[in-house]
This record gives structure tokens, sequence and C-alpha cells, in this order.
């Protein structure tokens, strides 16, 4: 009876294991499914902080990067990262397995490599935007897939590779894929120079603001969702699962209130654009050392991440003069380095126990030596090749292809927002009738020339056209005052400008920014009936505050008025139907 009891709970205990490592396995890949996804918040991060002429051509790249590394990755990179034939623990021998053994080849490993191959890729793209050429973009996406991510992850993530051998620790890439990004990003972005007009003949740096904060913010929300896969994915229960949730949730809250706070107390008012850096910033540090931290130090981590974002962006900005449109490389690089390193000071895991738990230098030092060589390799392996394309094909689109946009010149789209476009307005549905006017009548215009005017003075009232331009806050209460004196028609416009008010200094993404057009509102009103004097008092009785910015108000003689409808002119033209 004993011996069937034991053997029922070995049968029980081994099926509890393999449903554990199948969900495991499960988990595995709708983690990569979610790094995947990430792709879309890199898109709609580097469309975001871009202008909107580019936007197609940000797409395109995005979407490019994973294509085209896909099928790098299949016939070398694979294999010069996870093959078990791995030499002097440096770079792995491909044997195209994938092609060759189906049944036996490691298809988790493949597809989980594969798309955290493509995140290394896509980093660039935001800081070569709104200049690169397309072609050149292409050929560097495919050769960082094809050598350089595989040769240096393989360092790290093949348990033959010298660094997982040292005890180096990057538990889901911190150095390997972010600092590796932003590394190549810095490089990229020196060699094909600023966007036009982002320096002065001085070198002070011009904010290009973006053209839509709001995709900005979608971007990031998607790729804090992702990281959760890309952090989590390689867990290998839920204890730990959850501990890594945890911690990649607390680094970059902790952050982007570091850069929200910085920020405001530095230009007086919390920075939009640089708080969403803020989160990505904290994101990437907490990468390398998510499931050995606690909550204290993924707290100090995306604390430090945050004010670092900031003076790396006005760094690389104002200082190495490098137009890095999305702050791809103060979000990558240099918080890709402060998180590695940051995994020999708050490391709690007993065979990696950082400083600041008692641990001594030992793995600080291991974090330090990875990222120095996985940085050199880098940067020498990217060198070379935007070199070789800036001397060849070139890196970087001509003077009017950038001044057109590239979605026009490299993609052929008039625009990437098309129905967004101005365009004449159709109706549709009920409309009201208008009197019927034979076209003869409508069609004979007799336009009220200098000549005629003399001829008849007394039977063509004086037309006026009053031009008020004021805040826009104010015309509800203009409108309503103008109403009331019978004015029943009038154009208002969207307007930019300035006066004696000269606009105020304001900051994007560190950079002061002129605000010398302020948006105002115009109403243009033409009165013939009623008179101008009362039309004017009864503007400004309703527009008066005593401070400047109330606005102007410009008055012009008209030559004539057509209604088109009936061909009546003058006065009668602007006169009610009846």
């Amino acid at each position: 009876m004993e011996t069937m009891t034991n053997t029922t709970n070995a049968i029980v205990t081994q099926a509890v294991e393999q449903a554990n490592a199948f969900t495991i396995s499960i988990w595995f890949l709708i983690g990569a499914a979610l790094v995947f996804f990430m792709q879309c918040g890199f898109a709609m991060v580097e469309t975001g902080f871009t202008r909107a002429k580019n936007a197609g051509n940000i797409i395109m790249k995005n979407l490019m990067d994973f294509c085209i590394g896909t099928i790098m990755f299949i016939f070398l990179g694979f294999g010069l990262m996870m093959s078990e034939n791995y030499l002097f623990g440096l770079i792995g021998v491909p044997n195209l397995q994938i092609f060759t053994d189906f049944d036996h080849f490691p298809w988790s490993s493949f597809v989980f490599n594969l798309i955290f191959c493509a995140t290394a890729a896509t980093i660039v793209s935001g800081a070569m935007a709104e200049r690169t050429k397309f072609i050149s973009y292409c050929i560097y996406s495919g050769l960082i897939s094809l050598v350089v991510y595989p040769i240096e992850a393989g360092w790290v993530w093949n348990s033959q590779g010298w660094l997982a051998q040292l005890g180096f620790v990057d538990f889901a890439g911190s150095a390997c894929i972010h600092t590796v990004g932003g590394i190549s990003a810095l490089i990229g972005a020196a060699m094909v120079g600023p966007r036009i007009g982002k320096y002065t003949k001085e070198g002070k740096p011009r904010a290009i603001p973006g053209h839509s904060l709001t995709l900005g913010a979608l971007g990031v929300f998607i790729l804090w969702f992702g990281w959760y896969g890309f952090n989590g994915a390689a867990a290998t229960n839920v204890t730990q699962l959850a501990q890594i949730f945890a911690t990649t949730t607390v680094a970059p809250a902790a952050a982007t209130c570091a850069t929200m706070i910085y920020t405001w107390i530095k230009n007086g008012k919390p920075d939009v654009s640089m708080s969403l850096n803020g989160a990505l910033a904290g994101l990437v540090a907490i990468t390398a050392g998510c499931h050995t931290v606690d909550i204290l130090g993924s707290l100090i981590i995306g604390l430090v991440a945050g004010i670092i974002v900031v003076v790396a962006v006005e760094v690389v900005d104002s200082k190495l003069k490098v137009d890095d449109p999305v702050g791809a490389v103060a979000v990558h690089m240099c918080n890709g380095i402060w998180g590695t390193l940051a995994v020999g000071l708050f490391s709690k895991d007993s065979g990696t126990l950082g400083l600041l738990y008692g641990g001594g230098m030992t793995q600080l030092g291991k974090q330090a030596l990875g990222i120095l060589c996985i940085g050199v390799y880098t940067a020498v392996l990217m060198t070379v090749i935007f070199f070789v394309l800036k001397k060849t094909i070139g890196l970087r689109a001509s003077k009017d292809e950038e001044v057109r946009g590239l979605d026009l010149t490299e993609h052929g789209l008039a625009s990437s927002y098309a129905d967004f476009m101005p365009v004449p307005q159709v109706l549709t549905g009920k409309t009201t009738t208008p009197t019927a006017v034979p076209p003869e009548k409508a069609v004979e215009v007799n336009l009220m020339t200098p000549a005629n005017k003399e001829s008849a003075p007394d039977q063509q009232p004086k037309l006026t056209n009053i031009s008020i331009v004021t805040k826009q806050s104010k015309f509800t209460e203009l409108n309503t005052a103008l109403t009331s004196i019978g004015i029943t028609g009038m154009t208002v416009t969207q307007v930019l400008g300035c006066g004696i008010q000269k606009g105020n200094t304001e900051y994007y993404r560190g950079v002061a920014v002129e605000m010398n057009l302020l948006p105002k509102i115009r109403i243009d009103i033409v009165v013939s009936k009623i008179p101008v004097k009362t039309v004017v008092d009864t503007a400004v009785k309703a527009l008066y505050t005593g401070h400047i910015g109330d606005g102007k108000i410009f008055i012009y003689d008209v030559e004539d008025v057509v209604k088109i409808r009936t061909g009546e002119t003058g006065f009668d033209a602007l006169q009610d139907a009846t």
C-alpha cells in the first residue's frame, strides 16, 4: 500500500512539474509576443517626437527593422549567437540547423532572441530620423542584426560566452540591447549630422518640437506594457515573475517623477516630452537587474535614471552638438550603462551580491568590465559600418529632400495624414432650400467701380471691413456682444501673431523656445447698415481688460461685395435673405 502511495505521489509530482514547465514555456513565448508589440511603441514614440512630414518614413523604418533583421538572423545571426559550437567563448559557428533539423531546432530560443535583436536595431531609427536615406538605413539594420548584436549578446546569453562564464549579469538587456542600440544611435546621429536649422551659426541649439505628443505618449505606454514581457519572459517561476513585474513598475514610475520634478525646478514648468523619456529611462535602467534588486533598489535606480536622462539629453544636444530628436542616446545608452552598473550596487542575489549589500567590489567590477567590452566592440564595428555607408552610397538625404520631407521624397506620400488635410466640405442630409434665383440673374454682376460710386453716391451705402485680433479665450464674449447689436455674419480665423505682447520663453526638451508668435483669433466683419462706431465700441467693451494682449481693431474701406447665389452687390449683398 505504501509503495502504491509513493508511486502515486511521484506520478503527481512529475505531472505538476511537467505542467509547470509547460506553463513557463508558454509564458516565454507570450513574453516574446509582448516584446514584438514594443515595435509599435518605438514607432509611435519616434513618429510623435518628429515632424509630420517624416511620419511615414519612420513607420517604414520600424517595419523594416524587424523584417530585414529576421532574414539576417535566420541565416547567420542566430548561429553566431547561440550555436552549441562556440569558439573560445567569443563567437558561435553557424550550422543552419533551422533548415536541416526542423524537429530538434530550439524554436523558443530562436523566436525570443530574434525579437530582442529587432529591438536593438530599432533604437537607432529615432536618433537618425528626418534626414537619413532609407536605403542606407536598411543596410545598417541588416548589418546590426547580422553581426553586431548576435556576437556581443552571445557573450552574455550563451552559457559558453566569456561574460556568462565570468558571472556578468544582464538579465534582459540593459547592456546587450539598450547600450548597444544607444551607442549605435550616437555614432549614426553624429555621422549623419544635425537636421537643417537645428543649430545657429554660433552653435546654439534650436528646439524642433515633434508634431504629436499624443502619439509619443501612446508609444511610451505601449513600451511600458511590452516591457513586462521584455523583462519577465525569462522568469523561471511565478514568484520571480511577480518580483520582476514589481521592479519593472517601480523604477519607471520613480524615474518619471524625478524627471518631472527636475525639469519643473529647472525650467519653471514640468516638461512633458522629457517626462515621457524619463519613464523609458527607468525601464531601460531596471532591465539588467530586474530579477535581483528589491523595491528600494529599484526606486533608487529609477530616481537616478530620471535625472540622468535630462542631463544626458542636454549634454548630447548642447555640448556634443549631436541632433537626437527622440533622446535615444540619453535613454538607451546612458541608462543602459547605469542599469548595468547598478546590478553591482543593488543586487541581493547571493551569487551576485552587490556592493551596497555587502558583496564588495567583485560584482561591480564584472559589470564594469562587461559594459566596457560591449561598448568598445559596438563602437568600433558601428563606426566602420556608418563610415563605409557614408563614403559609398551616402547616409544623408539631400537638402531638398529633407526640407520637403522624407515621406514625399522617399516614399511618394503627399502626407501621412491625408484624411486630416483641409478639403472642401461635402454636406449631406437635409438642407434648407434657398430662394430660387434664375442663373442668368445670378451671373449678372455689376461691380461698383469708382465711376459708378461718383455717379450714384447716395444709392450705395459705404461698406467697411472691421478686423478684430484678440485672445482666443475672449471669442464667446465678443460673439455674444456683436450678436446683440445685430451682427449676423462674420469670418473667424485662428492665427498666430504678436504686437507689443512679444511672447514668452518656453522650453522643449531643455532647449529654449522663443514664443514670438502667440495664438490669437481674428474676426472679420463687413458692415453697411450698422454704424462702424457702434461695432467698434461694442467690441472694445467686450474685450477690454486693461492688460497687454487685449488685441487690436483694424478698419478698412471695402470697394464692393458680391453675393454669389444671387449676383447682388454692395449693400444688398450683405442683407439677410427674405
